[in-house]
């Protein structure tokens, strides 16, 4: 199958389209004008994923090129023995932040943005239903992390590594600030990725043009779907990690102290649940590239795609099982070792899987394109294949107990993160920049390639020789005479040519780079997003009936563009997205999306200043911050949510009749919290998992310590009992709705005030038993949990005061309900979450032996 020349031809008349043609005149206008960007410097108030995707794009690369830079330094330090370019304590920190800028201000924001340019065209959609929470996570992201890399000039960065074990990062051993801004100034990073997480997690599955089943879903949307799946399974472990060390910082308890019955290795099964599962999380969306650029290329569909899909799952969920890979040498029992180096070999069966599939979709095809793309991704397969060999290498006890900690790891990481993540990033630039702006230069492309090629393996390949001669990471110089003069010259003249190879490459973007599409596709691609696409999206919606829509309908992008296929107009006036079925994609309401404002700027300039005001103690700014962001929050919900049925219906086409509104399970609104859940509900697993391990750590008869009682029975039976009472409460209000029934506004406020008497029992059932939490490990791990159902309890305070206050101004009724479905399904996940914690906290020291 190929795809036949689609520009310059008339629009077609097949009586069988979805809309036969010609289409009212004015409808595409108005669609233009709903759909119209903001001029001049209110141009950054737009929302739109086209062009947020692209900011987020070009930023997460200038932290690329700022972490480069700091890597230049590095490598220049260790160029020779004894050199003092920077100094030991400024090395620490640079180190650090190279690590990581890398890891969470580039390699994740950076999939995560293209996904967020490219998925919406690729699946035919207009636009992902959350388009302003996209946004916020792209101002939030770029505030703090602009802000953050500046603590690096003011002496003030991080400096225990991008890992920040304890002890070394507790008070004691780090007593400045450094390690604040790590532990706070990094937390709207964690946010960024999994705001951005829901809105992909949700458009994916309810944004695909009709009849684009899973099956019929690109690799790339669904090594998208997988990533953010992760994200939101992955990243609360890290936050609840930084919650726990900064509670141990700032107010002295104990989760990390062994002399009060803390441990510090809670911190690295915590941080490594999240950061080994994060290698998986950069890799996949990457491999979902190559995906999409190898069949192009090679002319071809992918050989066996649908085991590459169930591939890109295994990997997901074997990586889950990885974390003590990175734990060998801390002593941890024979079993697990065994169990965990095992782990280590099975997820090379599913990665090995997709290159064999890569390697035989070239092999088919009849004649392969050797230009500037197919260059990278036959580099990516060379370079992450020997990062995979590698890897499967300190899988093995014995030998990751010799190379653990030394040169050969930090090899074996860049072998796999830029194989398994730049060359594929940089490829699929080149492979879709004239989808999104104009085309690059060959000539440049080829030649950055072989910089960053060569001097790749010219940096890392030297340093596997290093390691296994005895050369730590880690260290800011060395002693002569070991012989790793000449490995450590090598290395550092390998990473300035790839410093200009990224020059070419920069040099390529600036002189031939504009980001106006010209309309051409010269690789004769099979998929959606080489439609015409403007701000709108497609002119209408493709009707899809395979997986290479453009090479299945050679007349495909003449009717989208005629308007021939689904919802070729605007039915209120306003954006609007075309909600379908999560598995069959069949059409099922038009959503109305919001379009530009300032309210979710004004919450991330809130989120991220209160952040880094924690982060250097600075409590009255960070209080005010607050205030800006939840007034922000508030001004967005207010007005760009829950709008009501603005039309009776939309007929798109096809027979298809949509409401323009709906509620209950197919809103988007219940997907959104189903993914809050899943967030909120893994980081409560972490501090139950977190109590667990310090009641293993303690042993029998110290859990609780001796002289510590219980907490009390009677308040605790009185908590459960108020969080069940009001519970209800907030379940009557929304089946009352349902029924048609008038919710009365005070019915919120009771519900939430309920749950906080219970809350207040639960508090003081610990407090009065004596149990405090700067005493033992015990009291901090129940007074942390404790707390956590305390936050959620003061969102739920202004969530009830939200839904009664829309109750009040007439924005609810038993058809408009959306808003306060979704606070009484918050409402009933804390509730749940209390039971937890009570039957934890309450029930099950009482089961323990005496």
């Amino acid at each position: 199958m190929s795809p036949p020349d689609t520009h310059g031809a008339s629009a077609g008349t097949r009586a069988d389209l979805p809309n036969p043609l010609p289409r009212p005149p004015g409808e595409f206008e108005a669609l233009k004008r709903a759909w119209q960007r903001p001029r001049g410097w209110r141009m950054l108030s737009e929302v739109n994923n086209n062009y947020v995707g692209a900011l987020f794009v070009a930023t997460a690369m200038v932290f690329f090129l700022l972490a480069g830079v700091l890597a230049l330094i590095i490598r220049a330090q260790l160029a020779w023995p004894g050199l003092r370019i920077v100094d030991a304590e400024t090395y620490n920190q640079v180190f650090t932040m190279h690590g990581t800028v890398m890891m969470f201000l580039f390699a994740v924001p950076a999939v995560e943005a293209v996904g967020i340019n490219l998925l919406p065209g690729m699946l035919g959609a207009r636009e992902f239903p959350f388009p302003r929470l996209g946004a916020y996570s792209y101002w939030i992201y770029t505030i703090g992390g602009f802000s953050f890399f500046a603590s690096i000039f003011f002496g003030a960065a991080p400096d225990g590594g991008w890992f920040m074990y304890p002890p070394l990062t507790g008070k004691a051993h780090s007593p400045g600030i450094n390690t604040d801004m790590y532990l706070l100034g990094i937390g709207f990073i964690e946010i960024s990725a999994i705001a951005g997480s829901i809105e992909l997690i949700v458009g994916i599955l309810r944004c695909r043009a009709p009849g684009m089943t899973l099956g019929r879903m690109p690799l790339f949307a669904w090594a998208m779907l997988v990533f953010a799946i992760m994200v939101v399974l992955a990243f609360p472990a890290v936050i609840v990690a930084s919650t726990l060390l900064e509670l141990e910082r700032a107010f002295d308890w104990p989760f990390f102290l062994p002399e009060r019955g803390g441990d510090p290795l809670l911190w690295q099964h915590l941080f490594w649940f999240f950061g080994h599962p994060e290698v998986y999380v950069i890799f996949l969306p990457a491999a979902g590239m190559v995906s999409m650029v190898v069949p192009a290329m090679a002319g071809v569909p992918l050989v066996a795609h649908g085991l590459v899909v169930a591939a890109v799952v295994g990997t997901a969920f074997l990586s889950f099982g990885l974390w003590v890979h990175h734990m060998y040498a801390t002593g941890i029992p024979a079993l697990s070792l065994a169990f965990f180096s095992a782990a280590g070999f099975a997820v090379s069966v599913p990665s090995g899987l997709q290159v064999f599939a890569w390697i035989a979709t070239f092999a088919s095809g009849k004649r392969v394109r050797m230009a500037t793309p197919t260059l990278y991704m036959l580099g990516f397969l060379f370079v992450f294949v020997c990062g995979g060999l590698t890897g499967v290498m300190v899988s093995v006890t014995p030998f990751d107990w010799q190379a653990h900690d030394t040169y050969f790891i930090v090899a074996h990481l860049h072998y796999v993160l830029i194989g398994g993540m730049v060359f594929p990033l940089i490829g699929a630039f080149y492979y879709w920049a004239p989808a999104l702006g104009t085309q690059l230069s060959e000539r440049l492309g080829k030649l950055g390639f072989w910089l960053l090629f060569l001097g790749t393996n010219l940096t890392f390949f030297p340093m596997h020789i290093s390691g296994l001669m005895g050369m730590p990471r880690r260290v800011y110089t060395y002693p002569a005479g070991m012989g790793l003069e000449w490995l450590n010259v090598a290395s550092t003249a390998g990473a300035f040519m790839v410093a200009a190879g990224a020059a070419v490459v920069l040099l390529d973007v600036a002189l031939h780079y504009r980001p106006v599409g010209s309309g051409e596709d010269p690789w004769n691609s099979g998929t959606l997003e080489w439609l015409n696409n403007g701000d709108h999206g497609p002119r209408s919606m493709p009707r899809v009936t395979g997986r290479y829509p453009l090479w299945d309908n050679p007349e495909l992008a003449r009717e989208v563009d005629a308007g021939g296929h689904f919802m070729p107009a605007t039915y209120t006036g306003r954006r609007e997205a075309l909600i379908t079925s999560a598995a069959e994609a069949v059409p099922q309401h038009v959503l109305v999306v919001p379009g530009s404002g300032w309210a979710h700027i004004v919450a991330a300039v809130g989120t991220a200043v209160f952040f880094l005001a924690l982060a250097v103690e600075a409590l009255v700014p960070a209080g005010v911050a607050a205030l800006v962001a939840l007034a922000g929050f508030l001004h967005w919900l207010w007005n760009d949510t829950d709008h009501g049925p603005l039309a009776r219906e939309a007929d798109i086409g096809g027979g298809h009749r949509l409401p323009t509104y709906v509620a209950g399970p197919s809103a988007t609104s219940w997907w959104a919290m189903a993914c809050l859940f899943l967030v909120d509900g893994t980081a409560y697993a972490c501090l139950i998992g977190s109590y667990l391990y310090l009641w293993l750590v303690n042993g029998d008869g110290m859990w609780p310590p001796p002289g510590t009682s219980l907490p009390l029975a009677l308040p605790g039976l009185a908590a459960a009992a108020l969080y069940a009472a009001g519970a209800g409460v907030f379940w009557l209000a929304m089946r009352s709705l349902r029924l048609r029934s008038t919710l009365r506004w005070w019915a919120p406020l009771l519900g939430f005030f309920l749950m906080a008497a219970g809350f207040a029992a639960d508090l003081g059932a610990h407090w009065f038993a004596g149990a405090r939490p700067t005493a033992h490990a015990y009291g901090a791990a129940g007074y942390a949990l404790v707390a956590w159902q305390g936050f959620h309890l003061g969102v739920l305070a202004i969530m009830a005061a939200y839904a009664a206050a829309r109750r009040l101004a007439g924005r609810v009724d038993g058809t408009r309900r959306v808003t306060v479905e979704a606070v009484a399904l918050f409402a009933l996940y804390v509730a749940a979450q209390g039971a937890a914690g009570l039957a934890l906290l309450h029930l099950f020291p009482r089961m323990l032996p005496a």
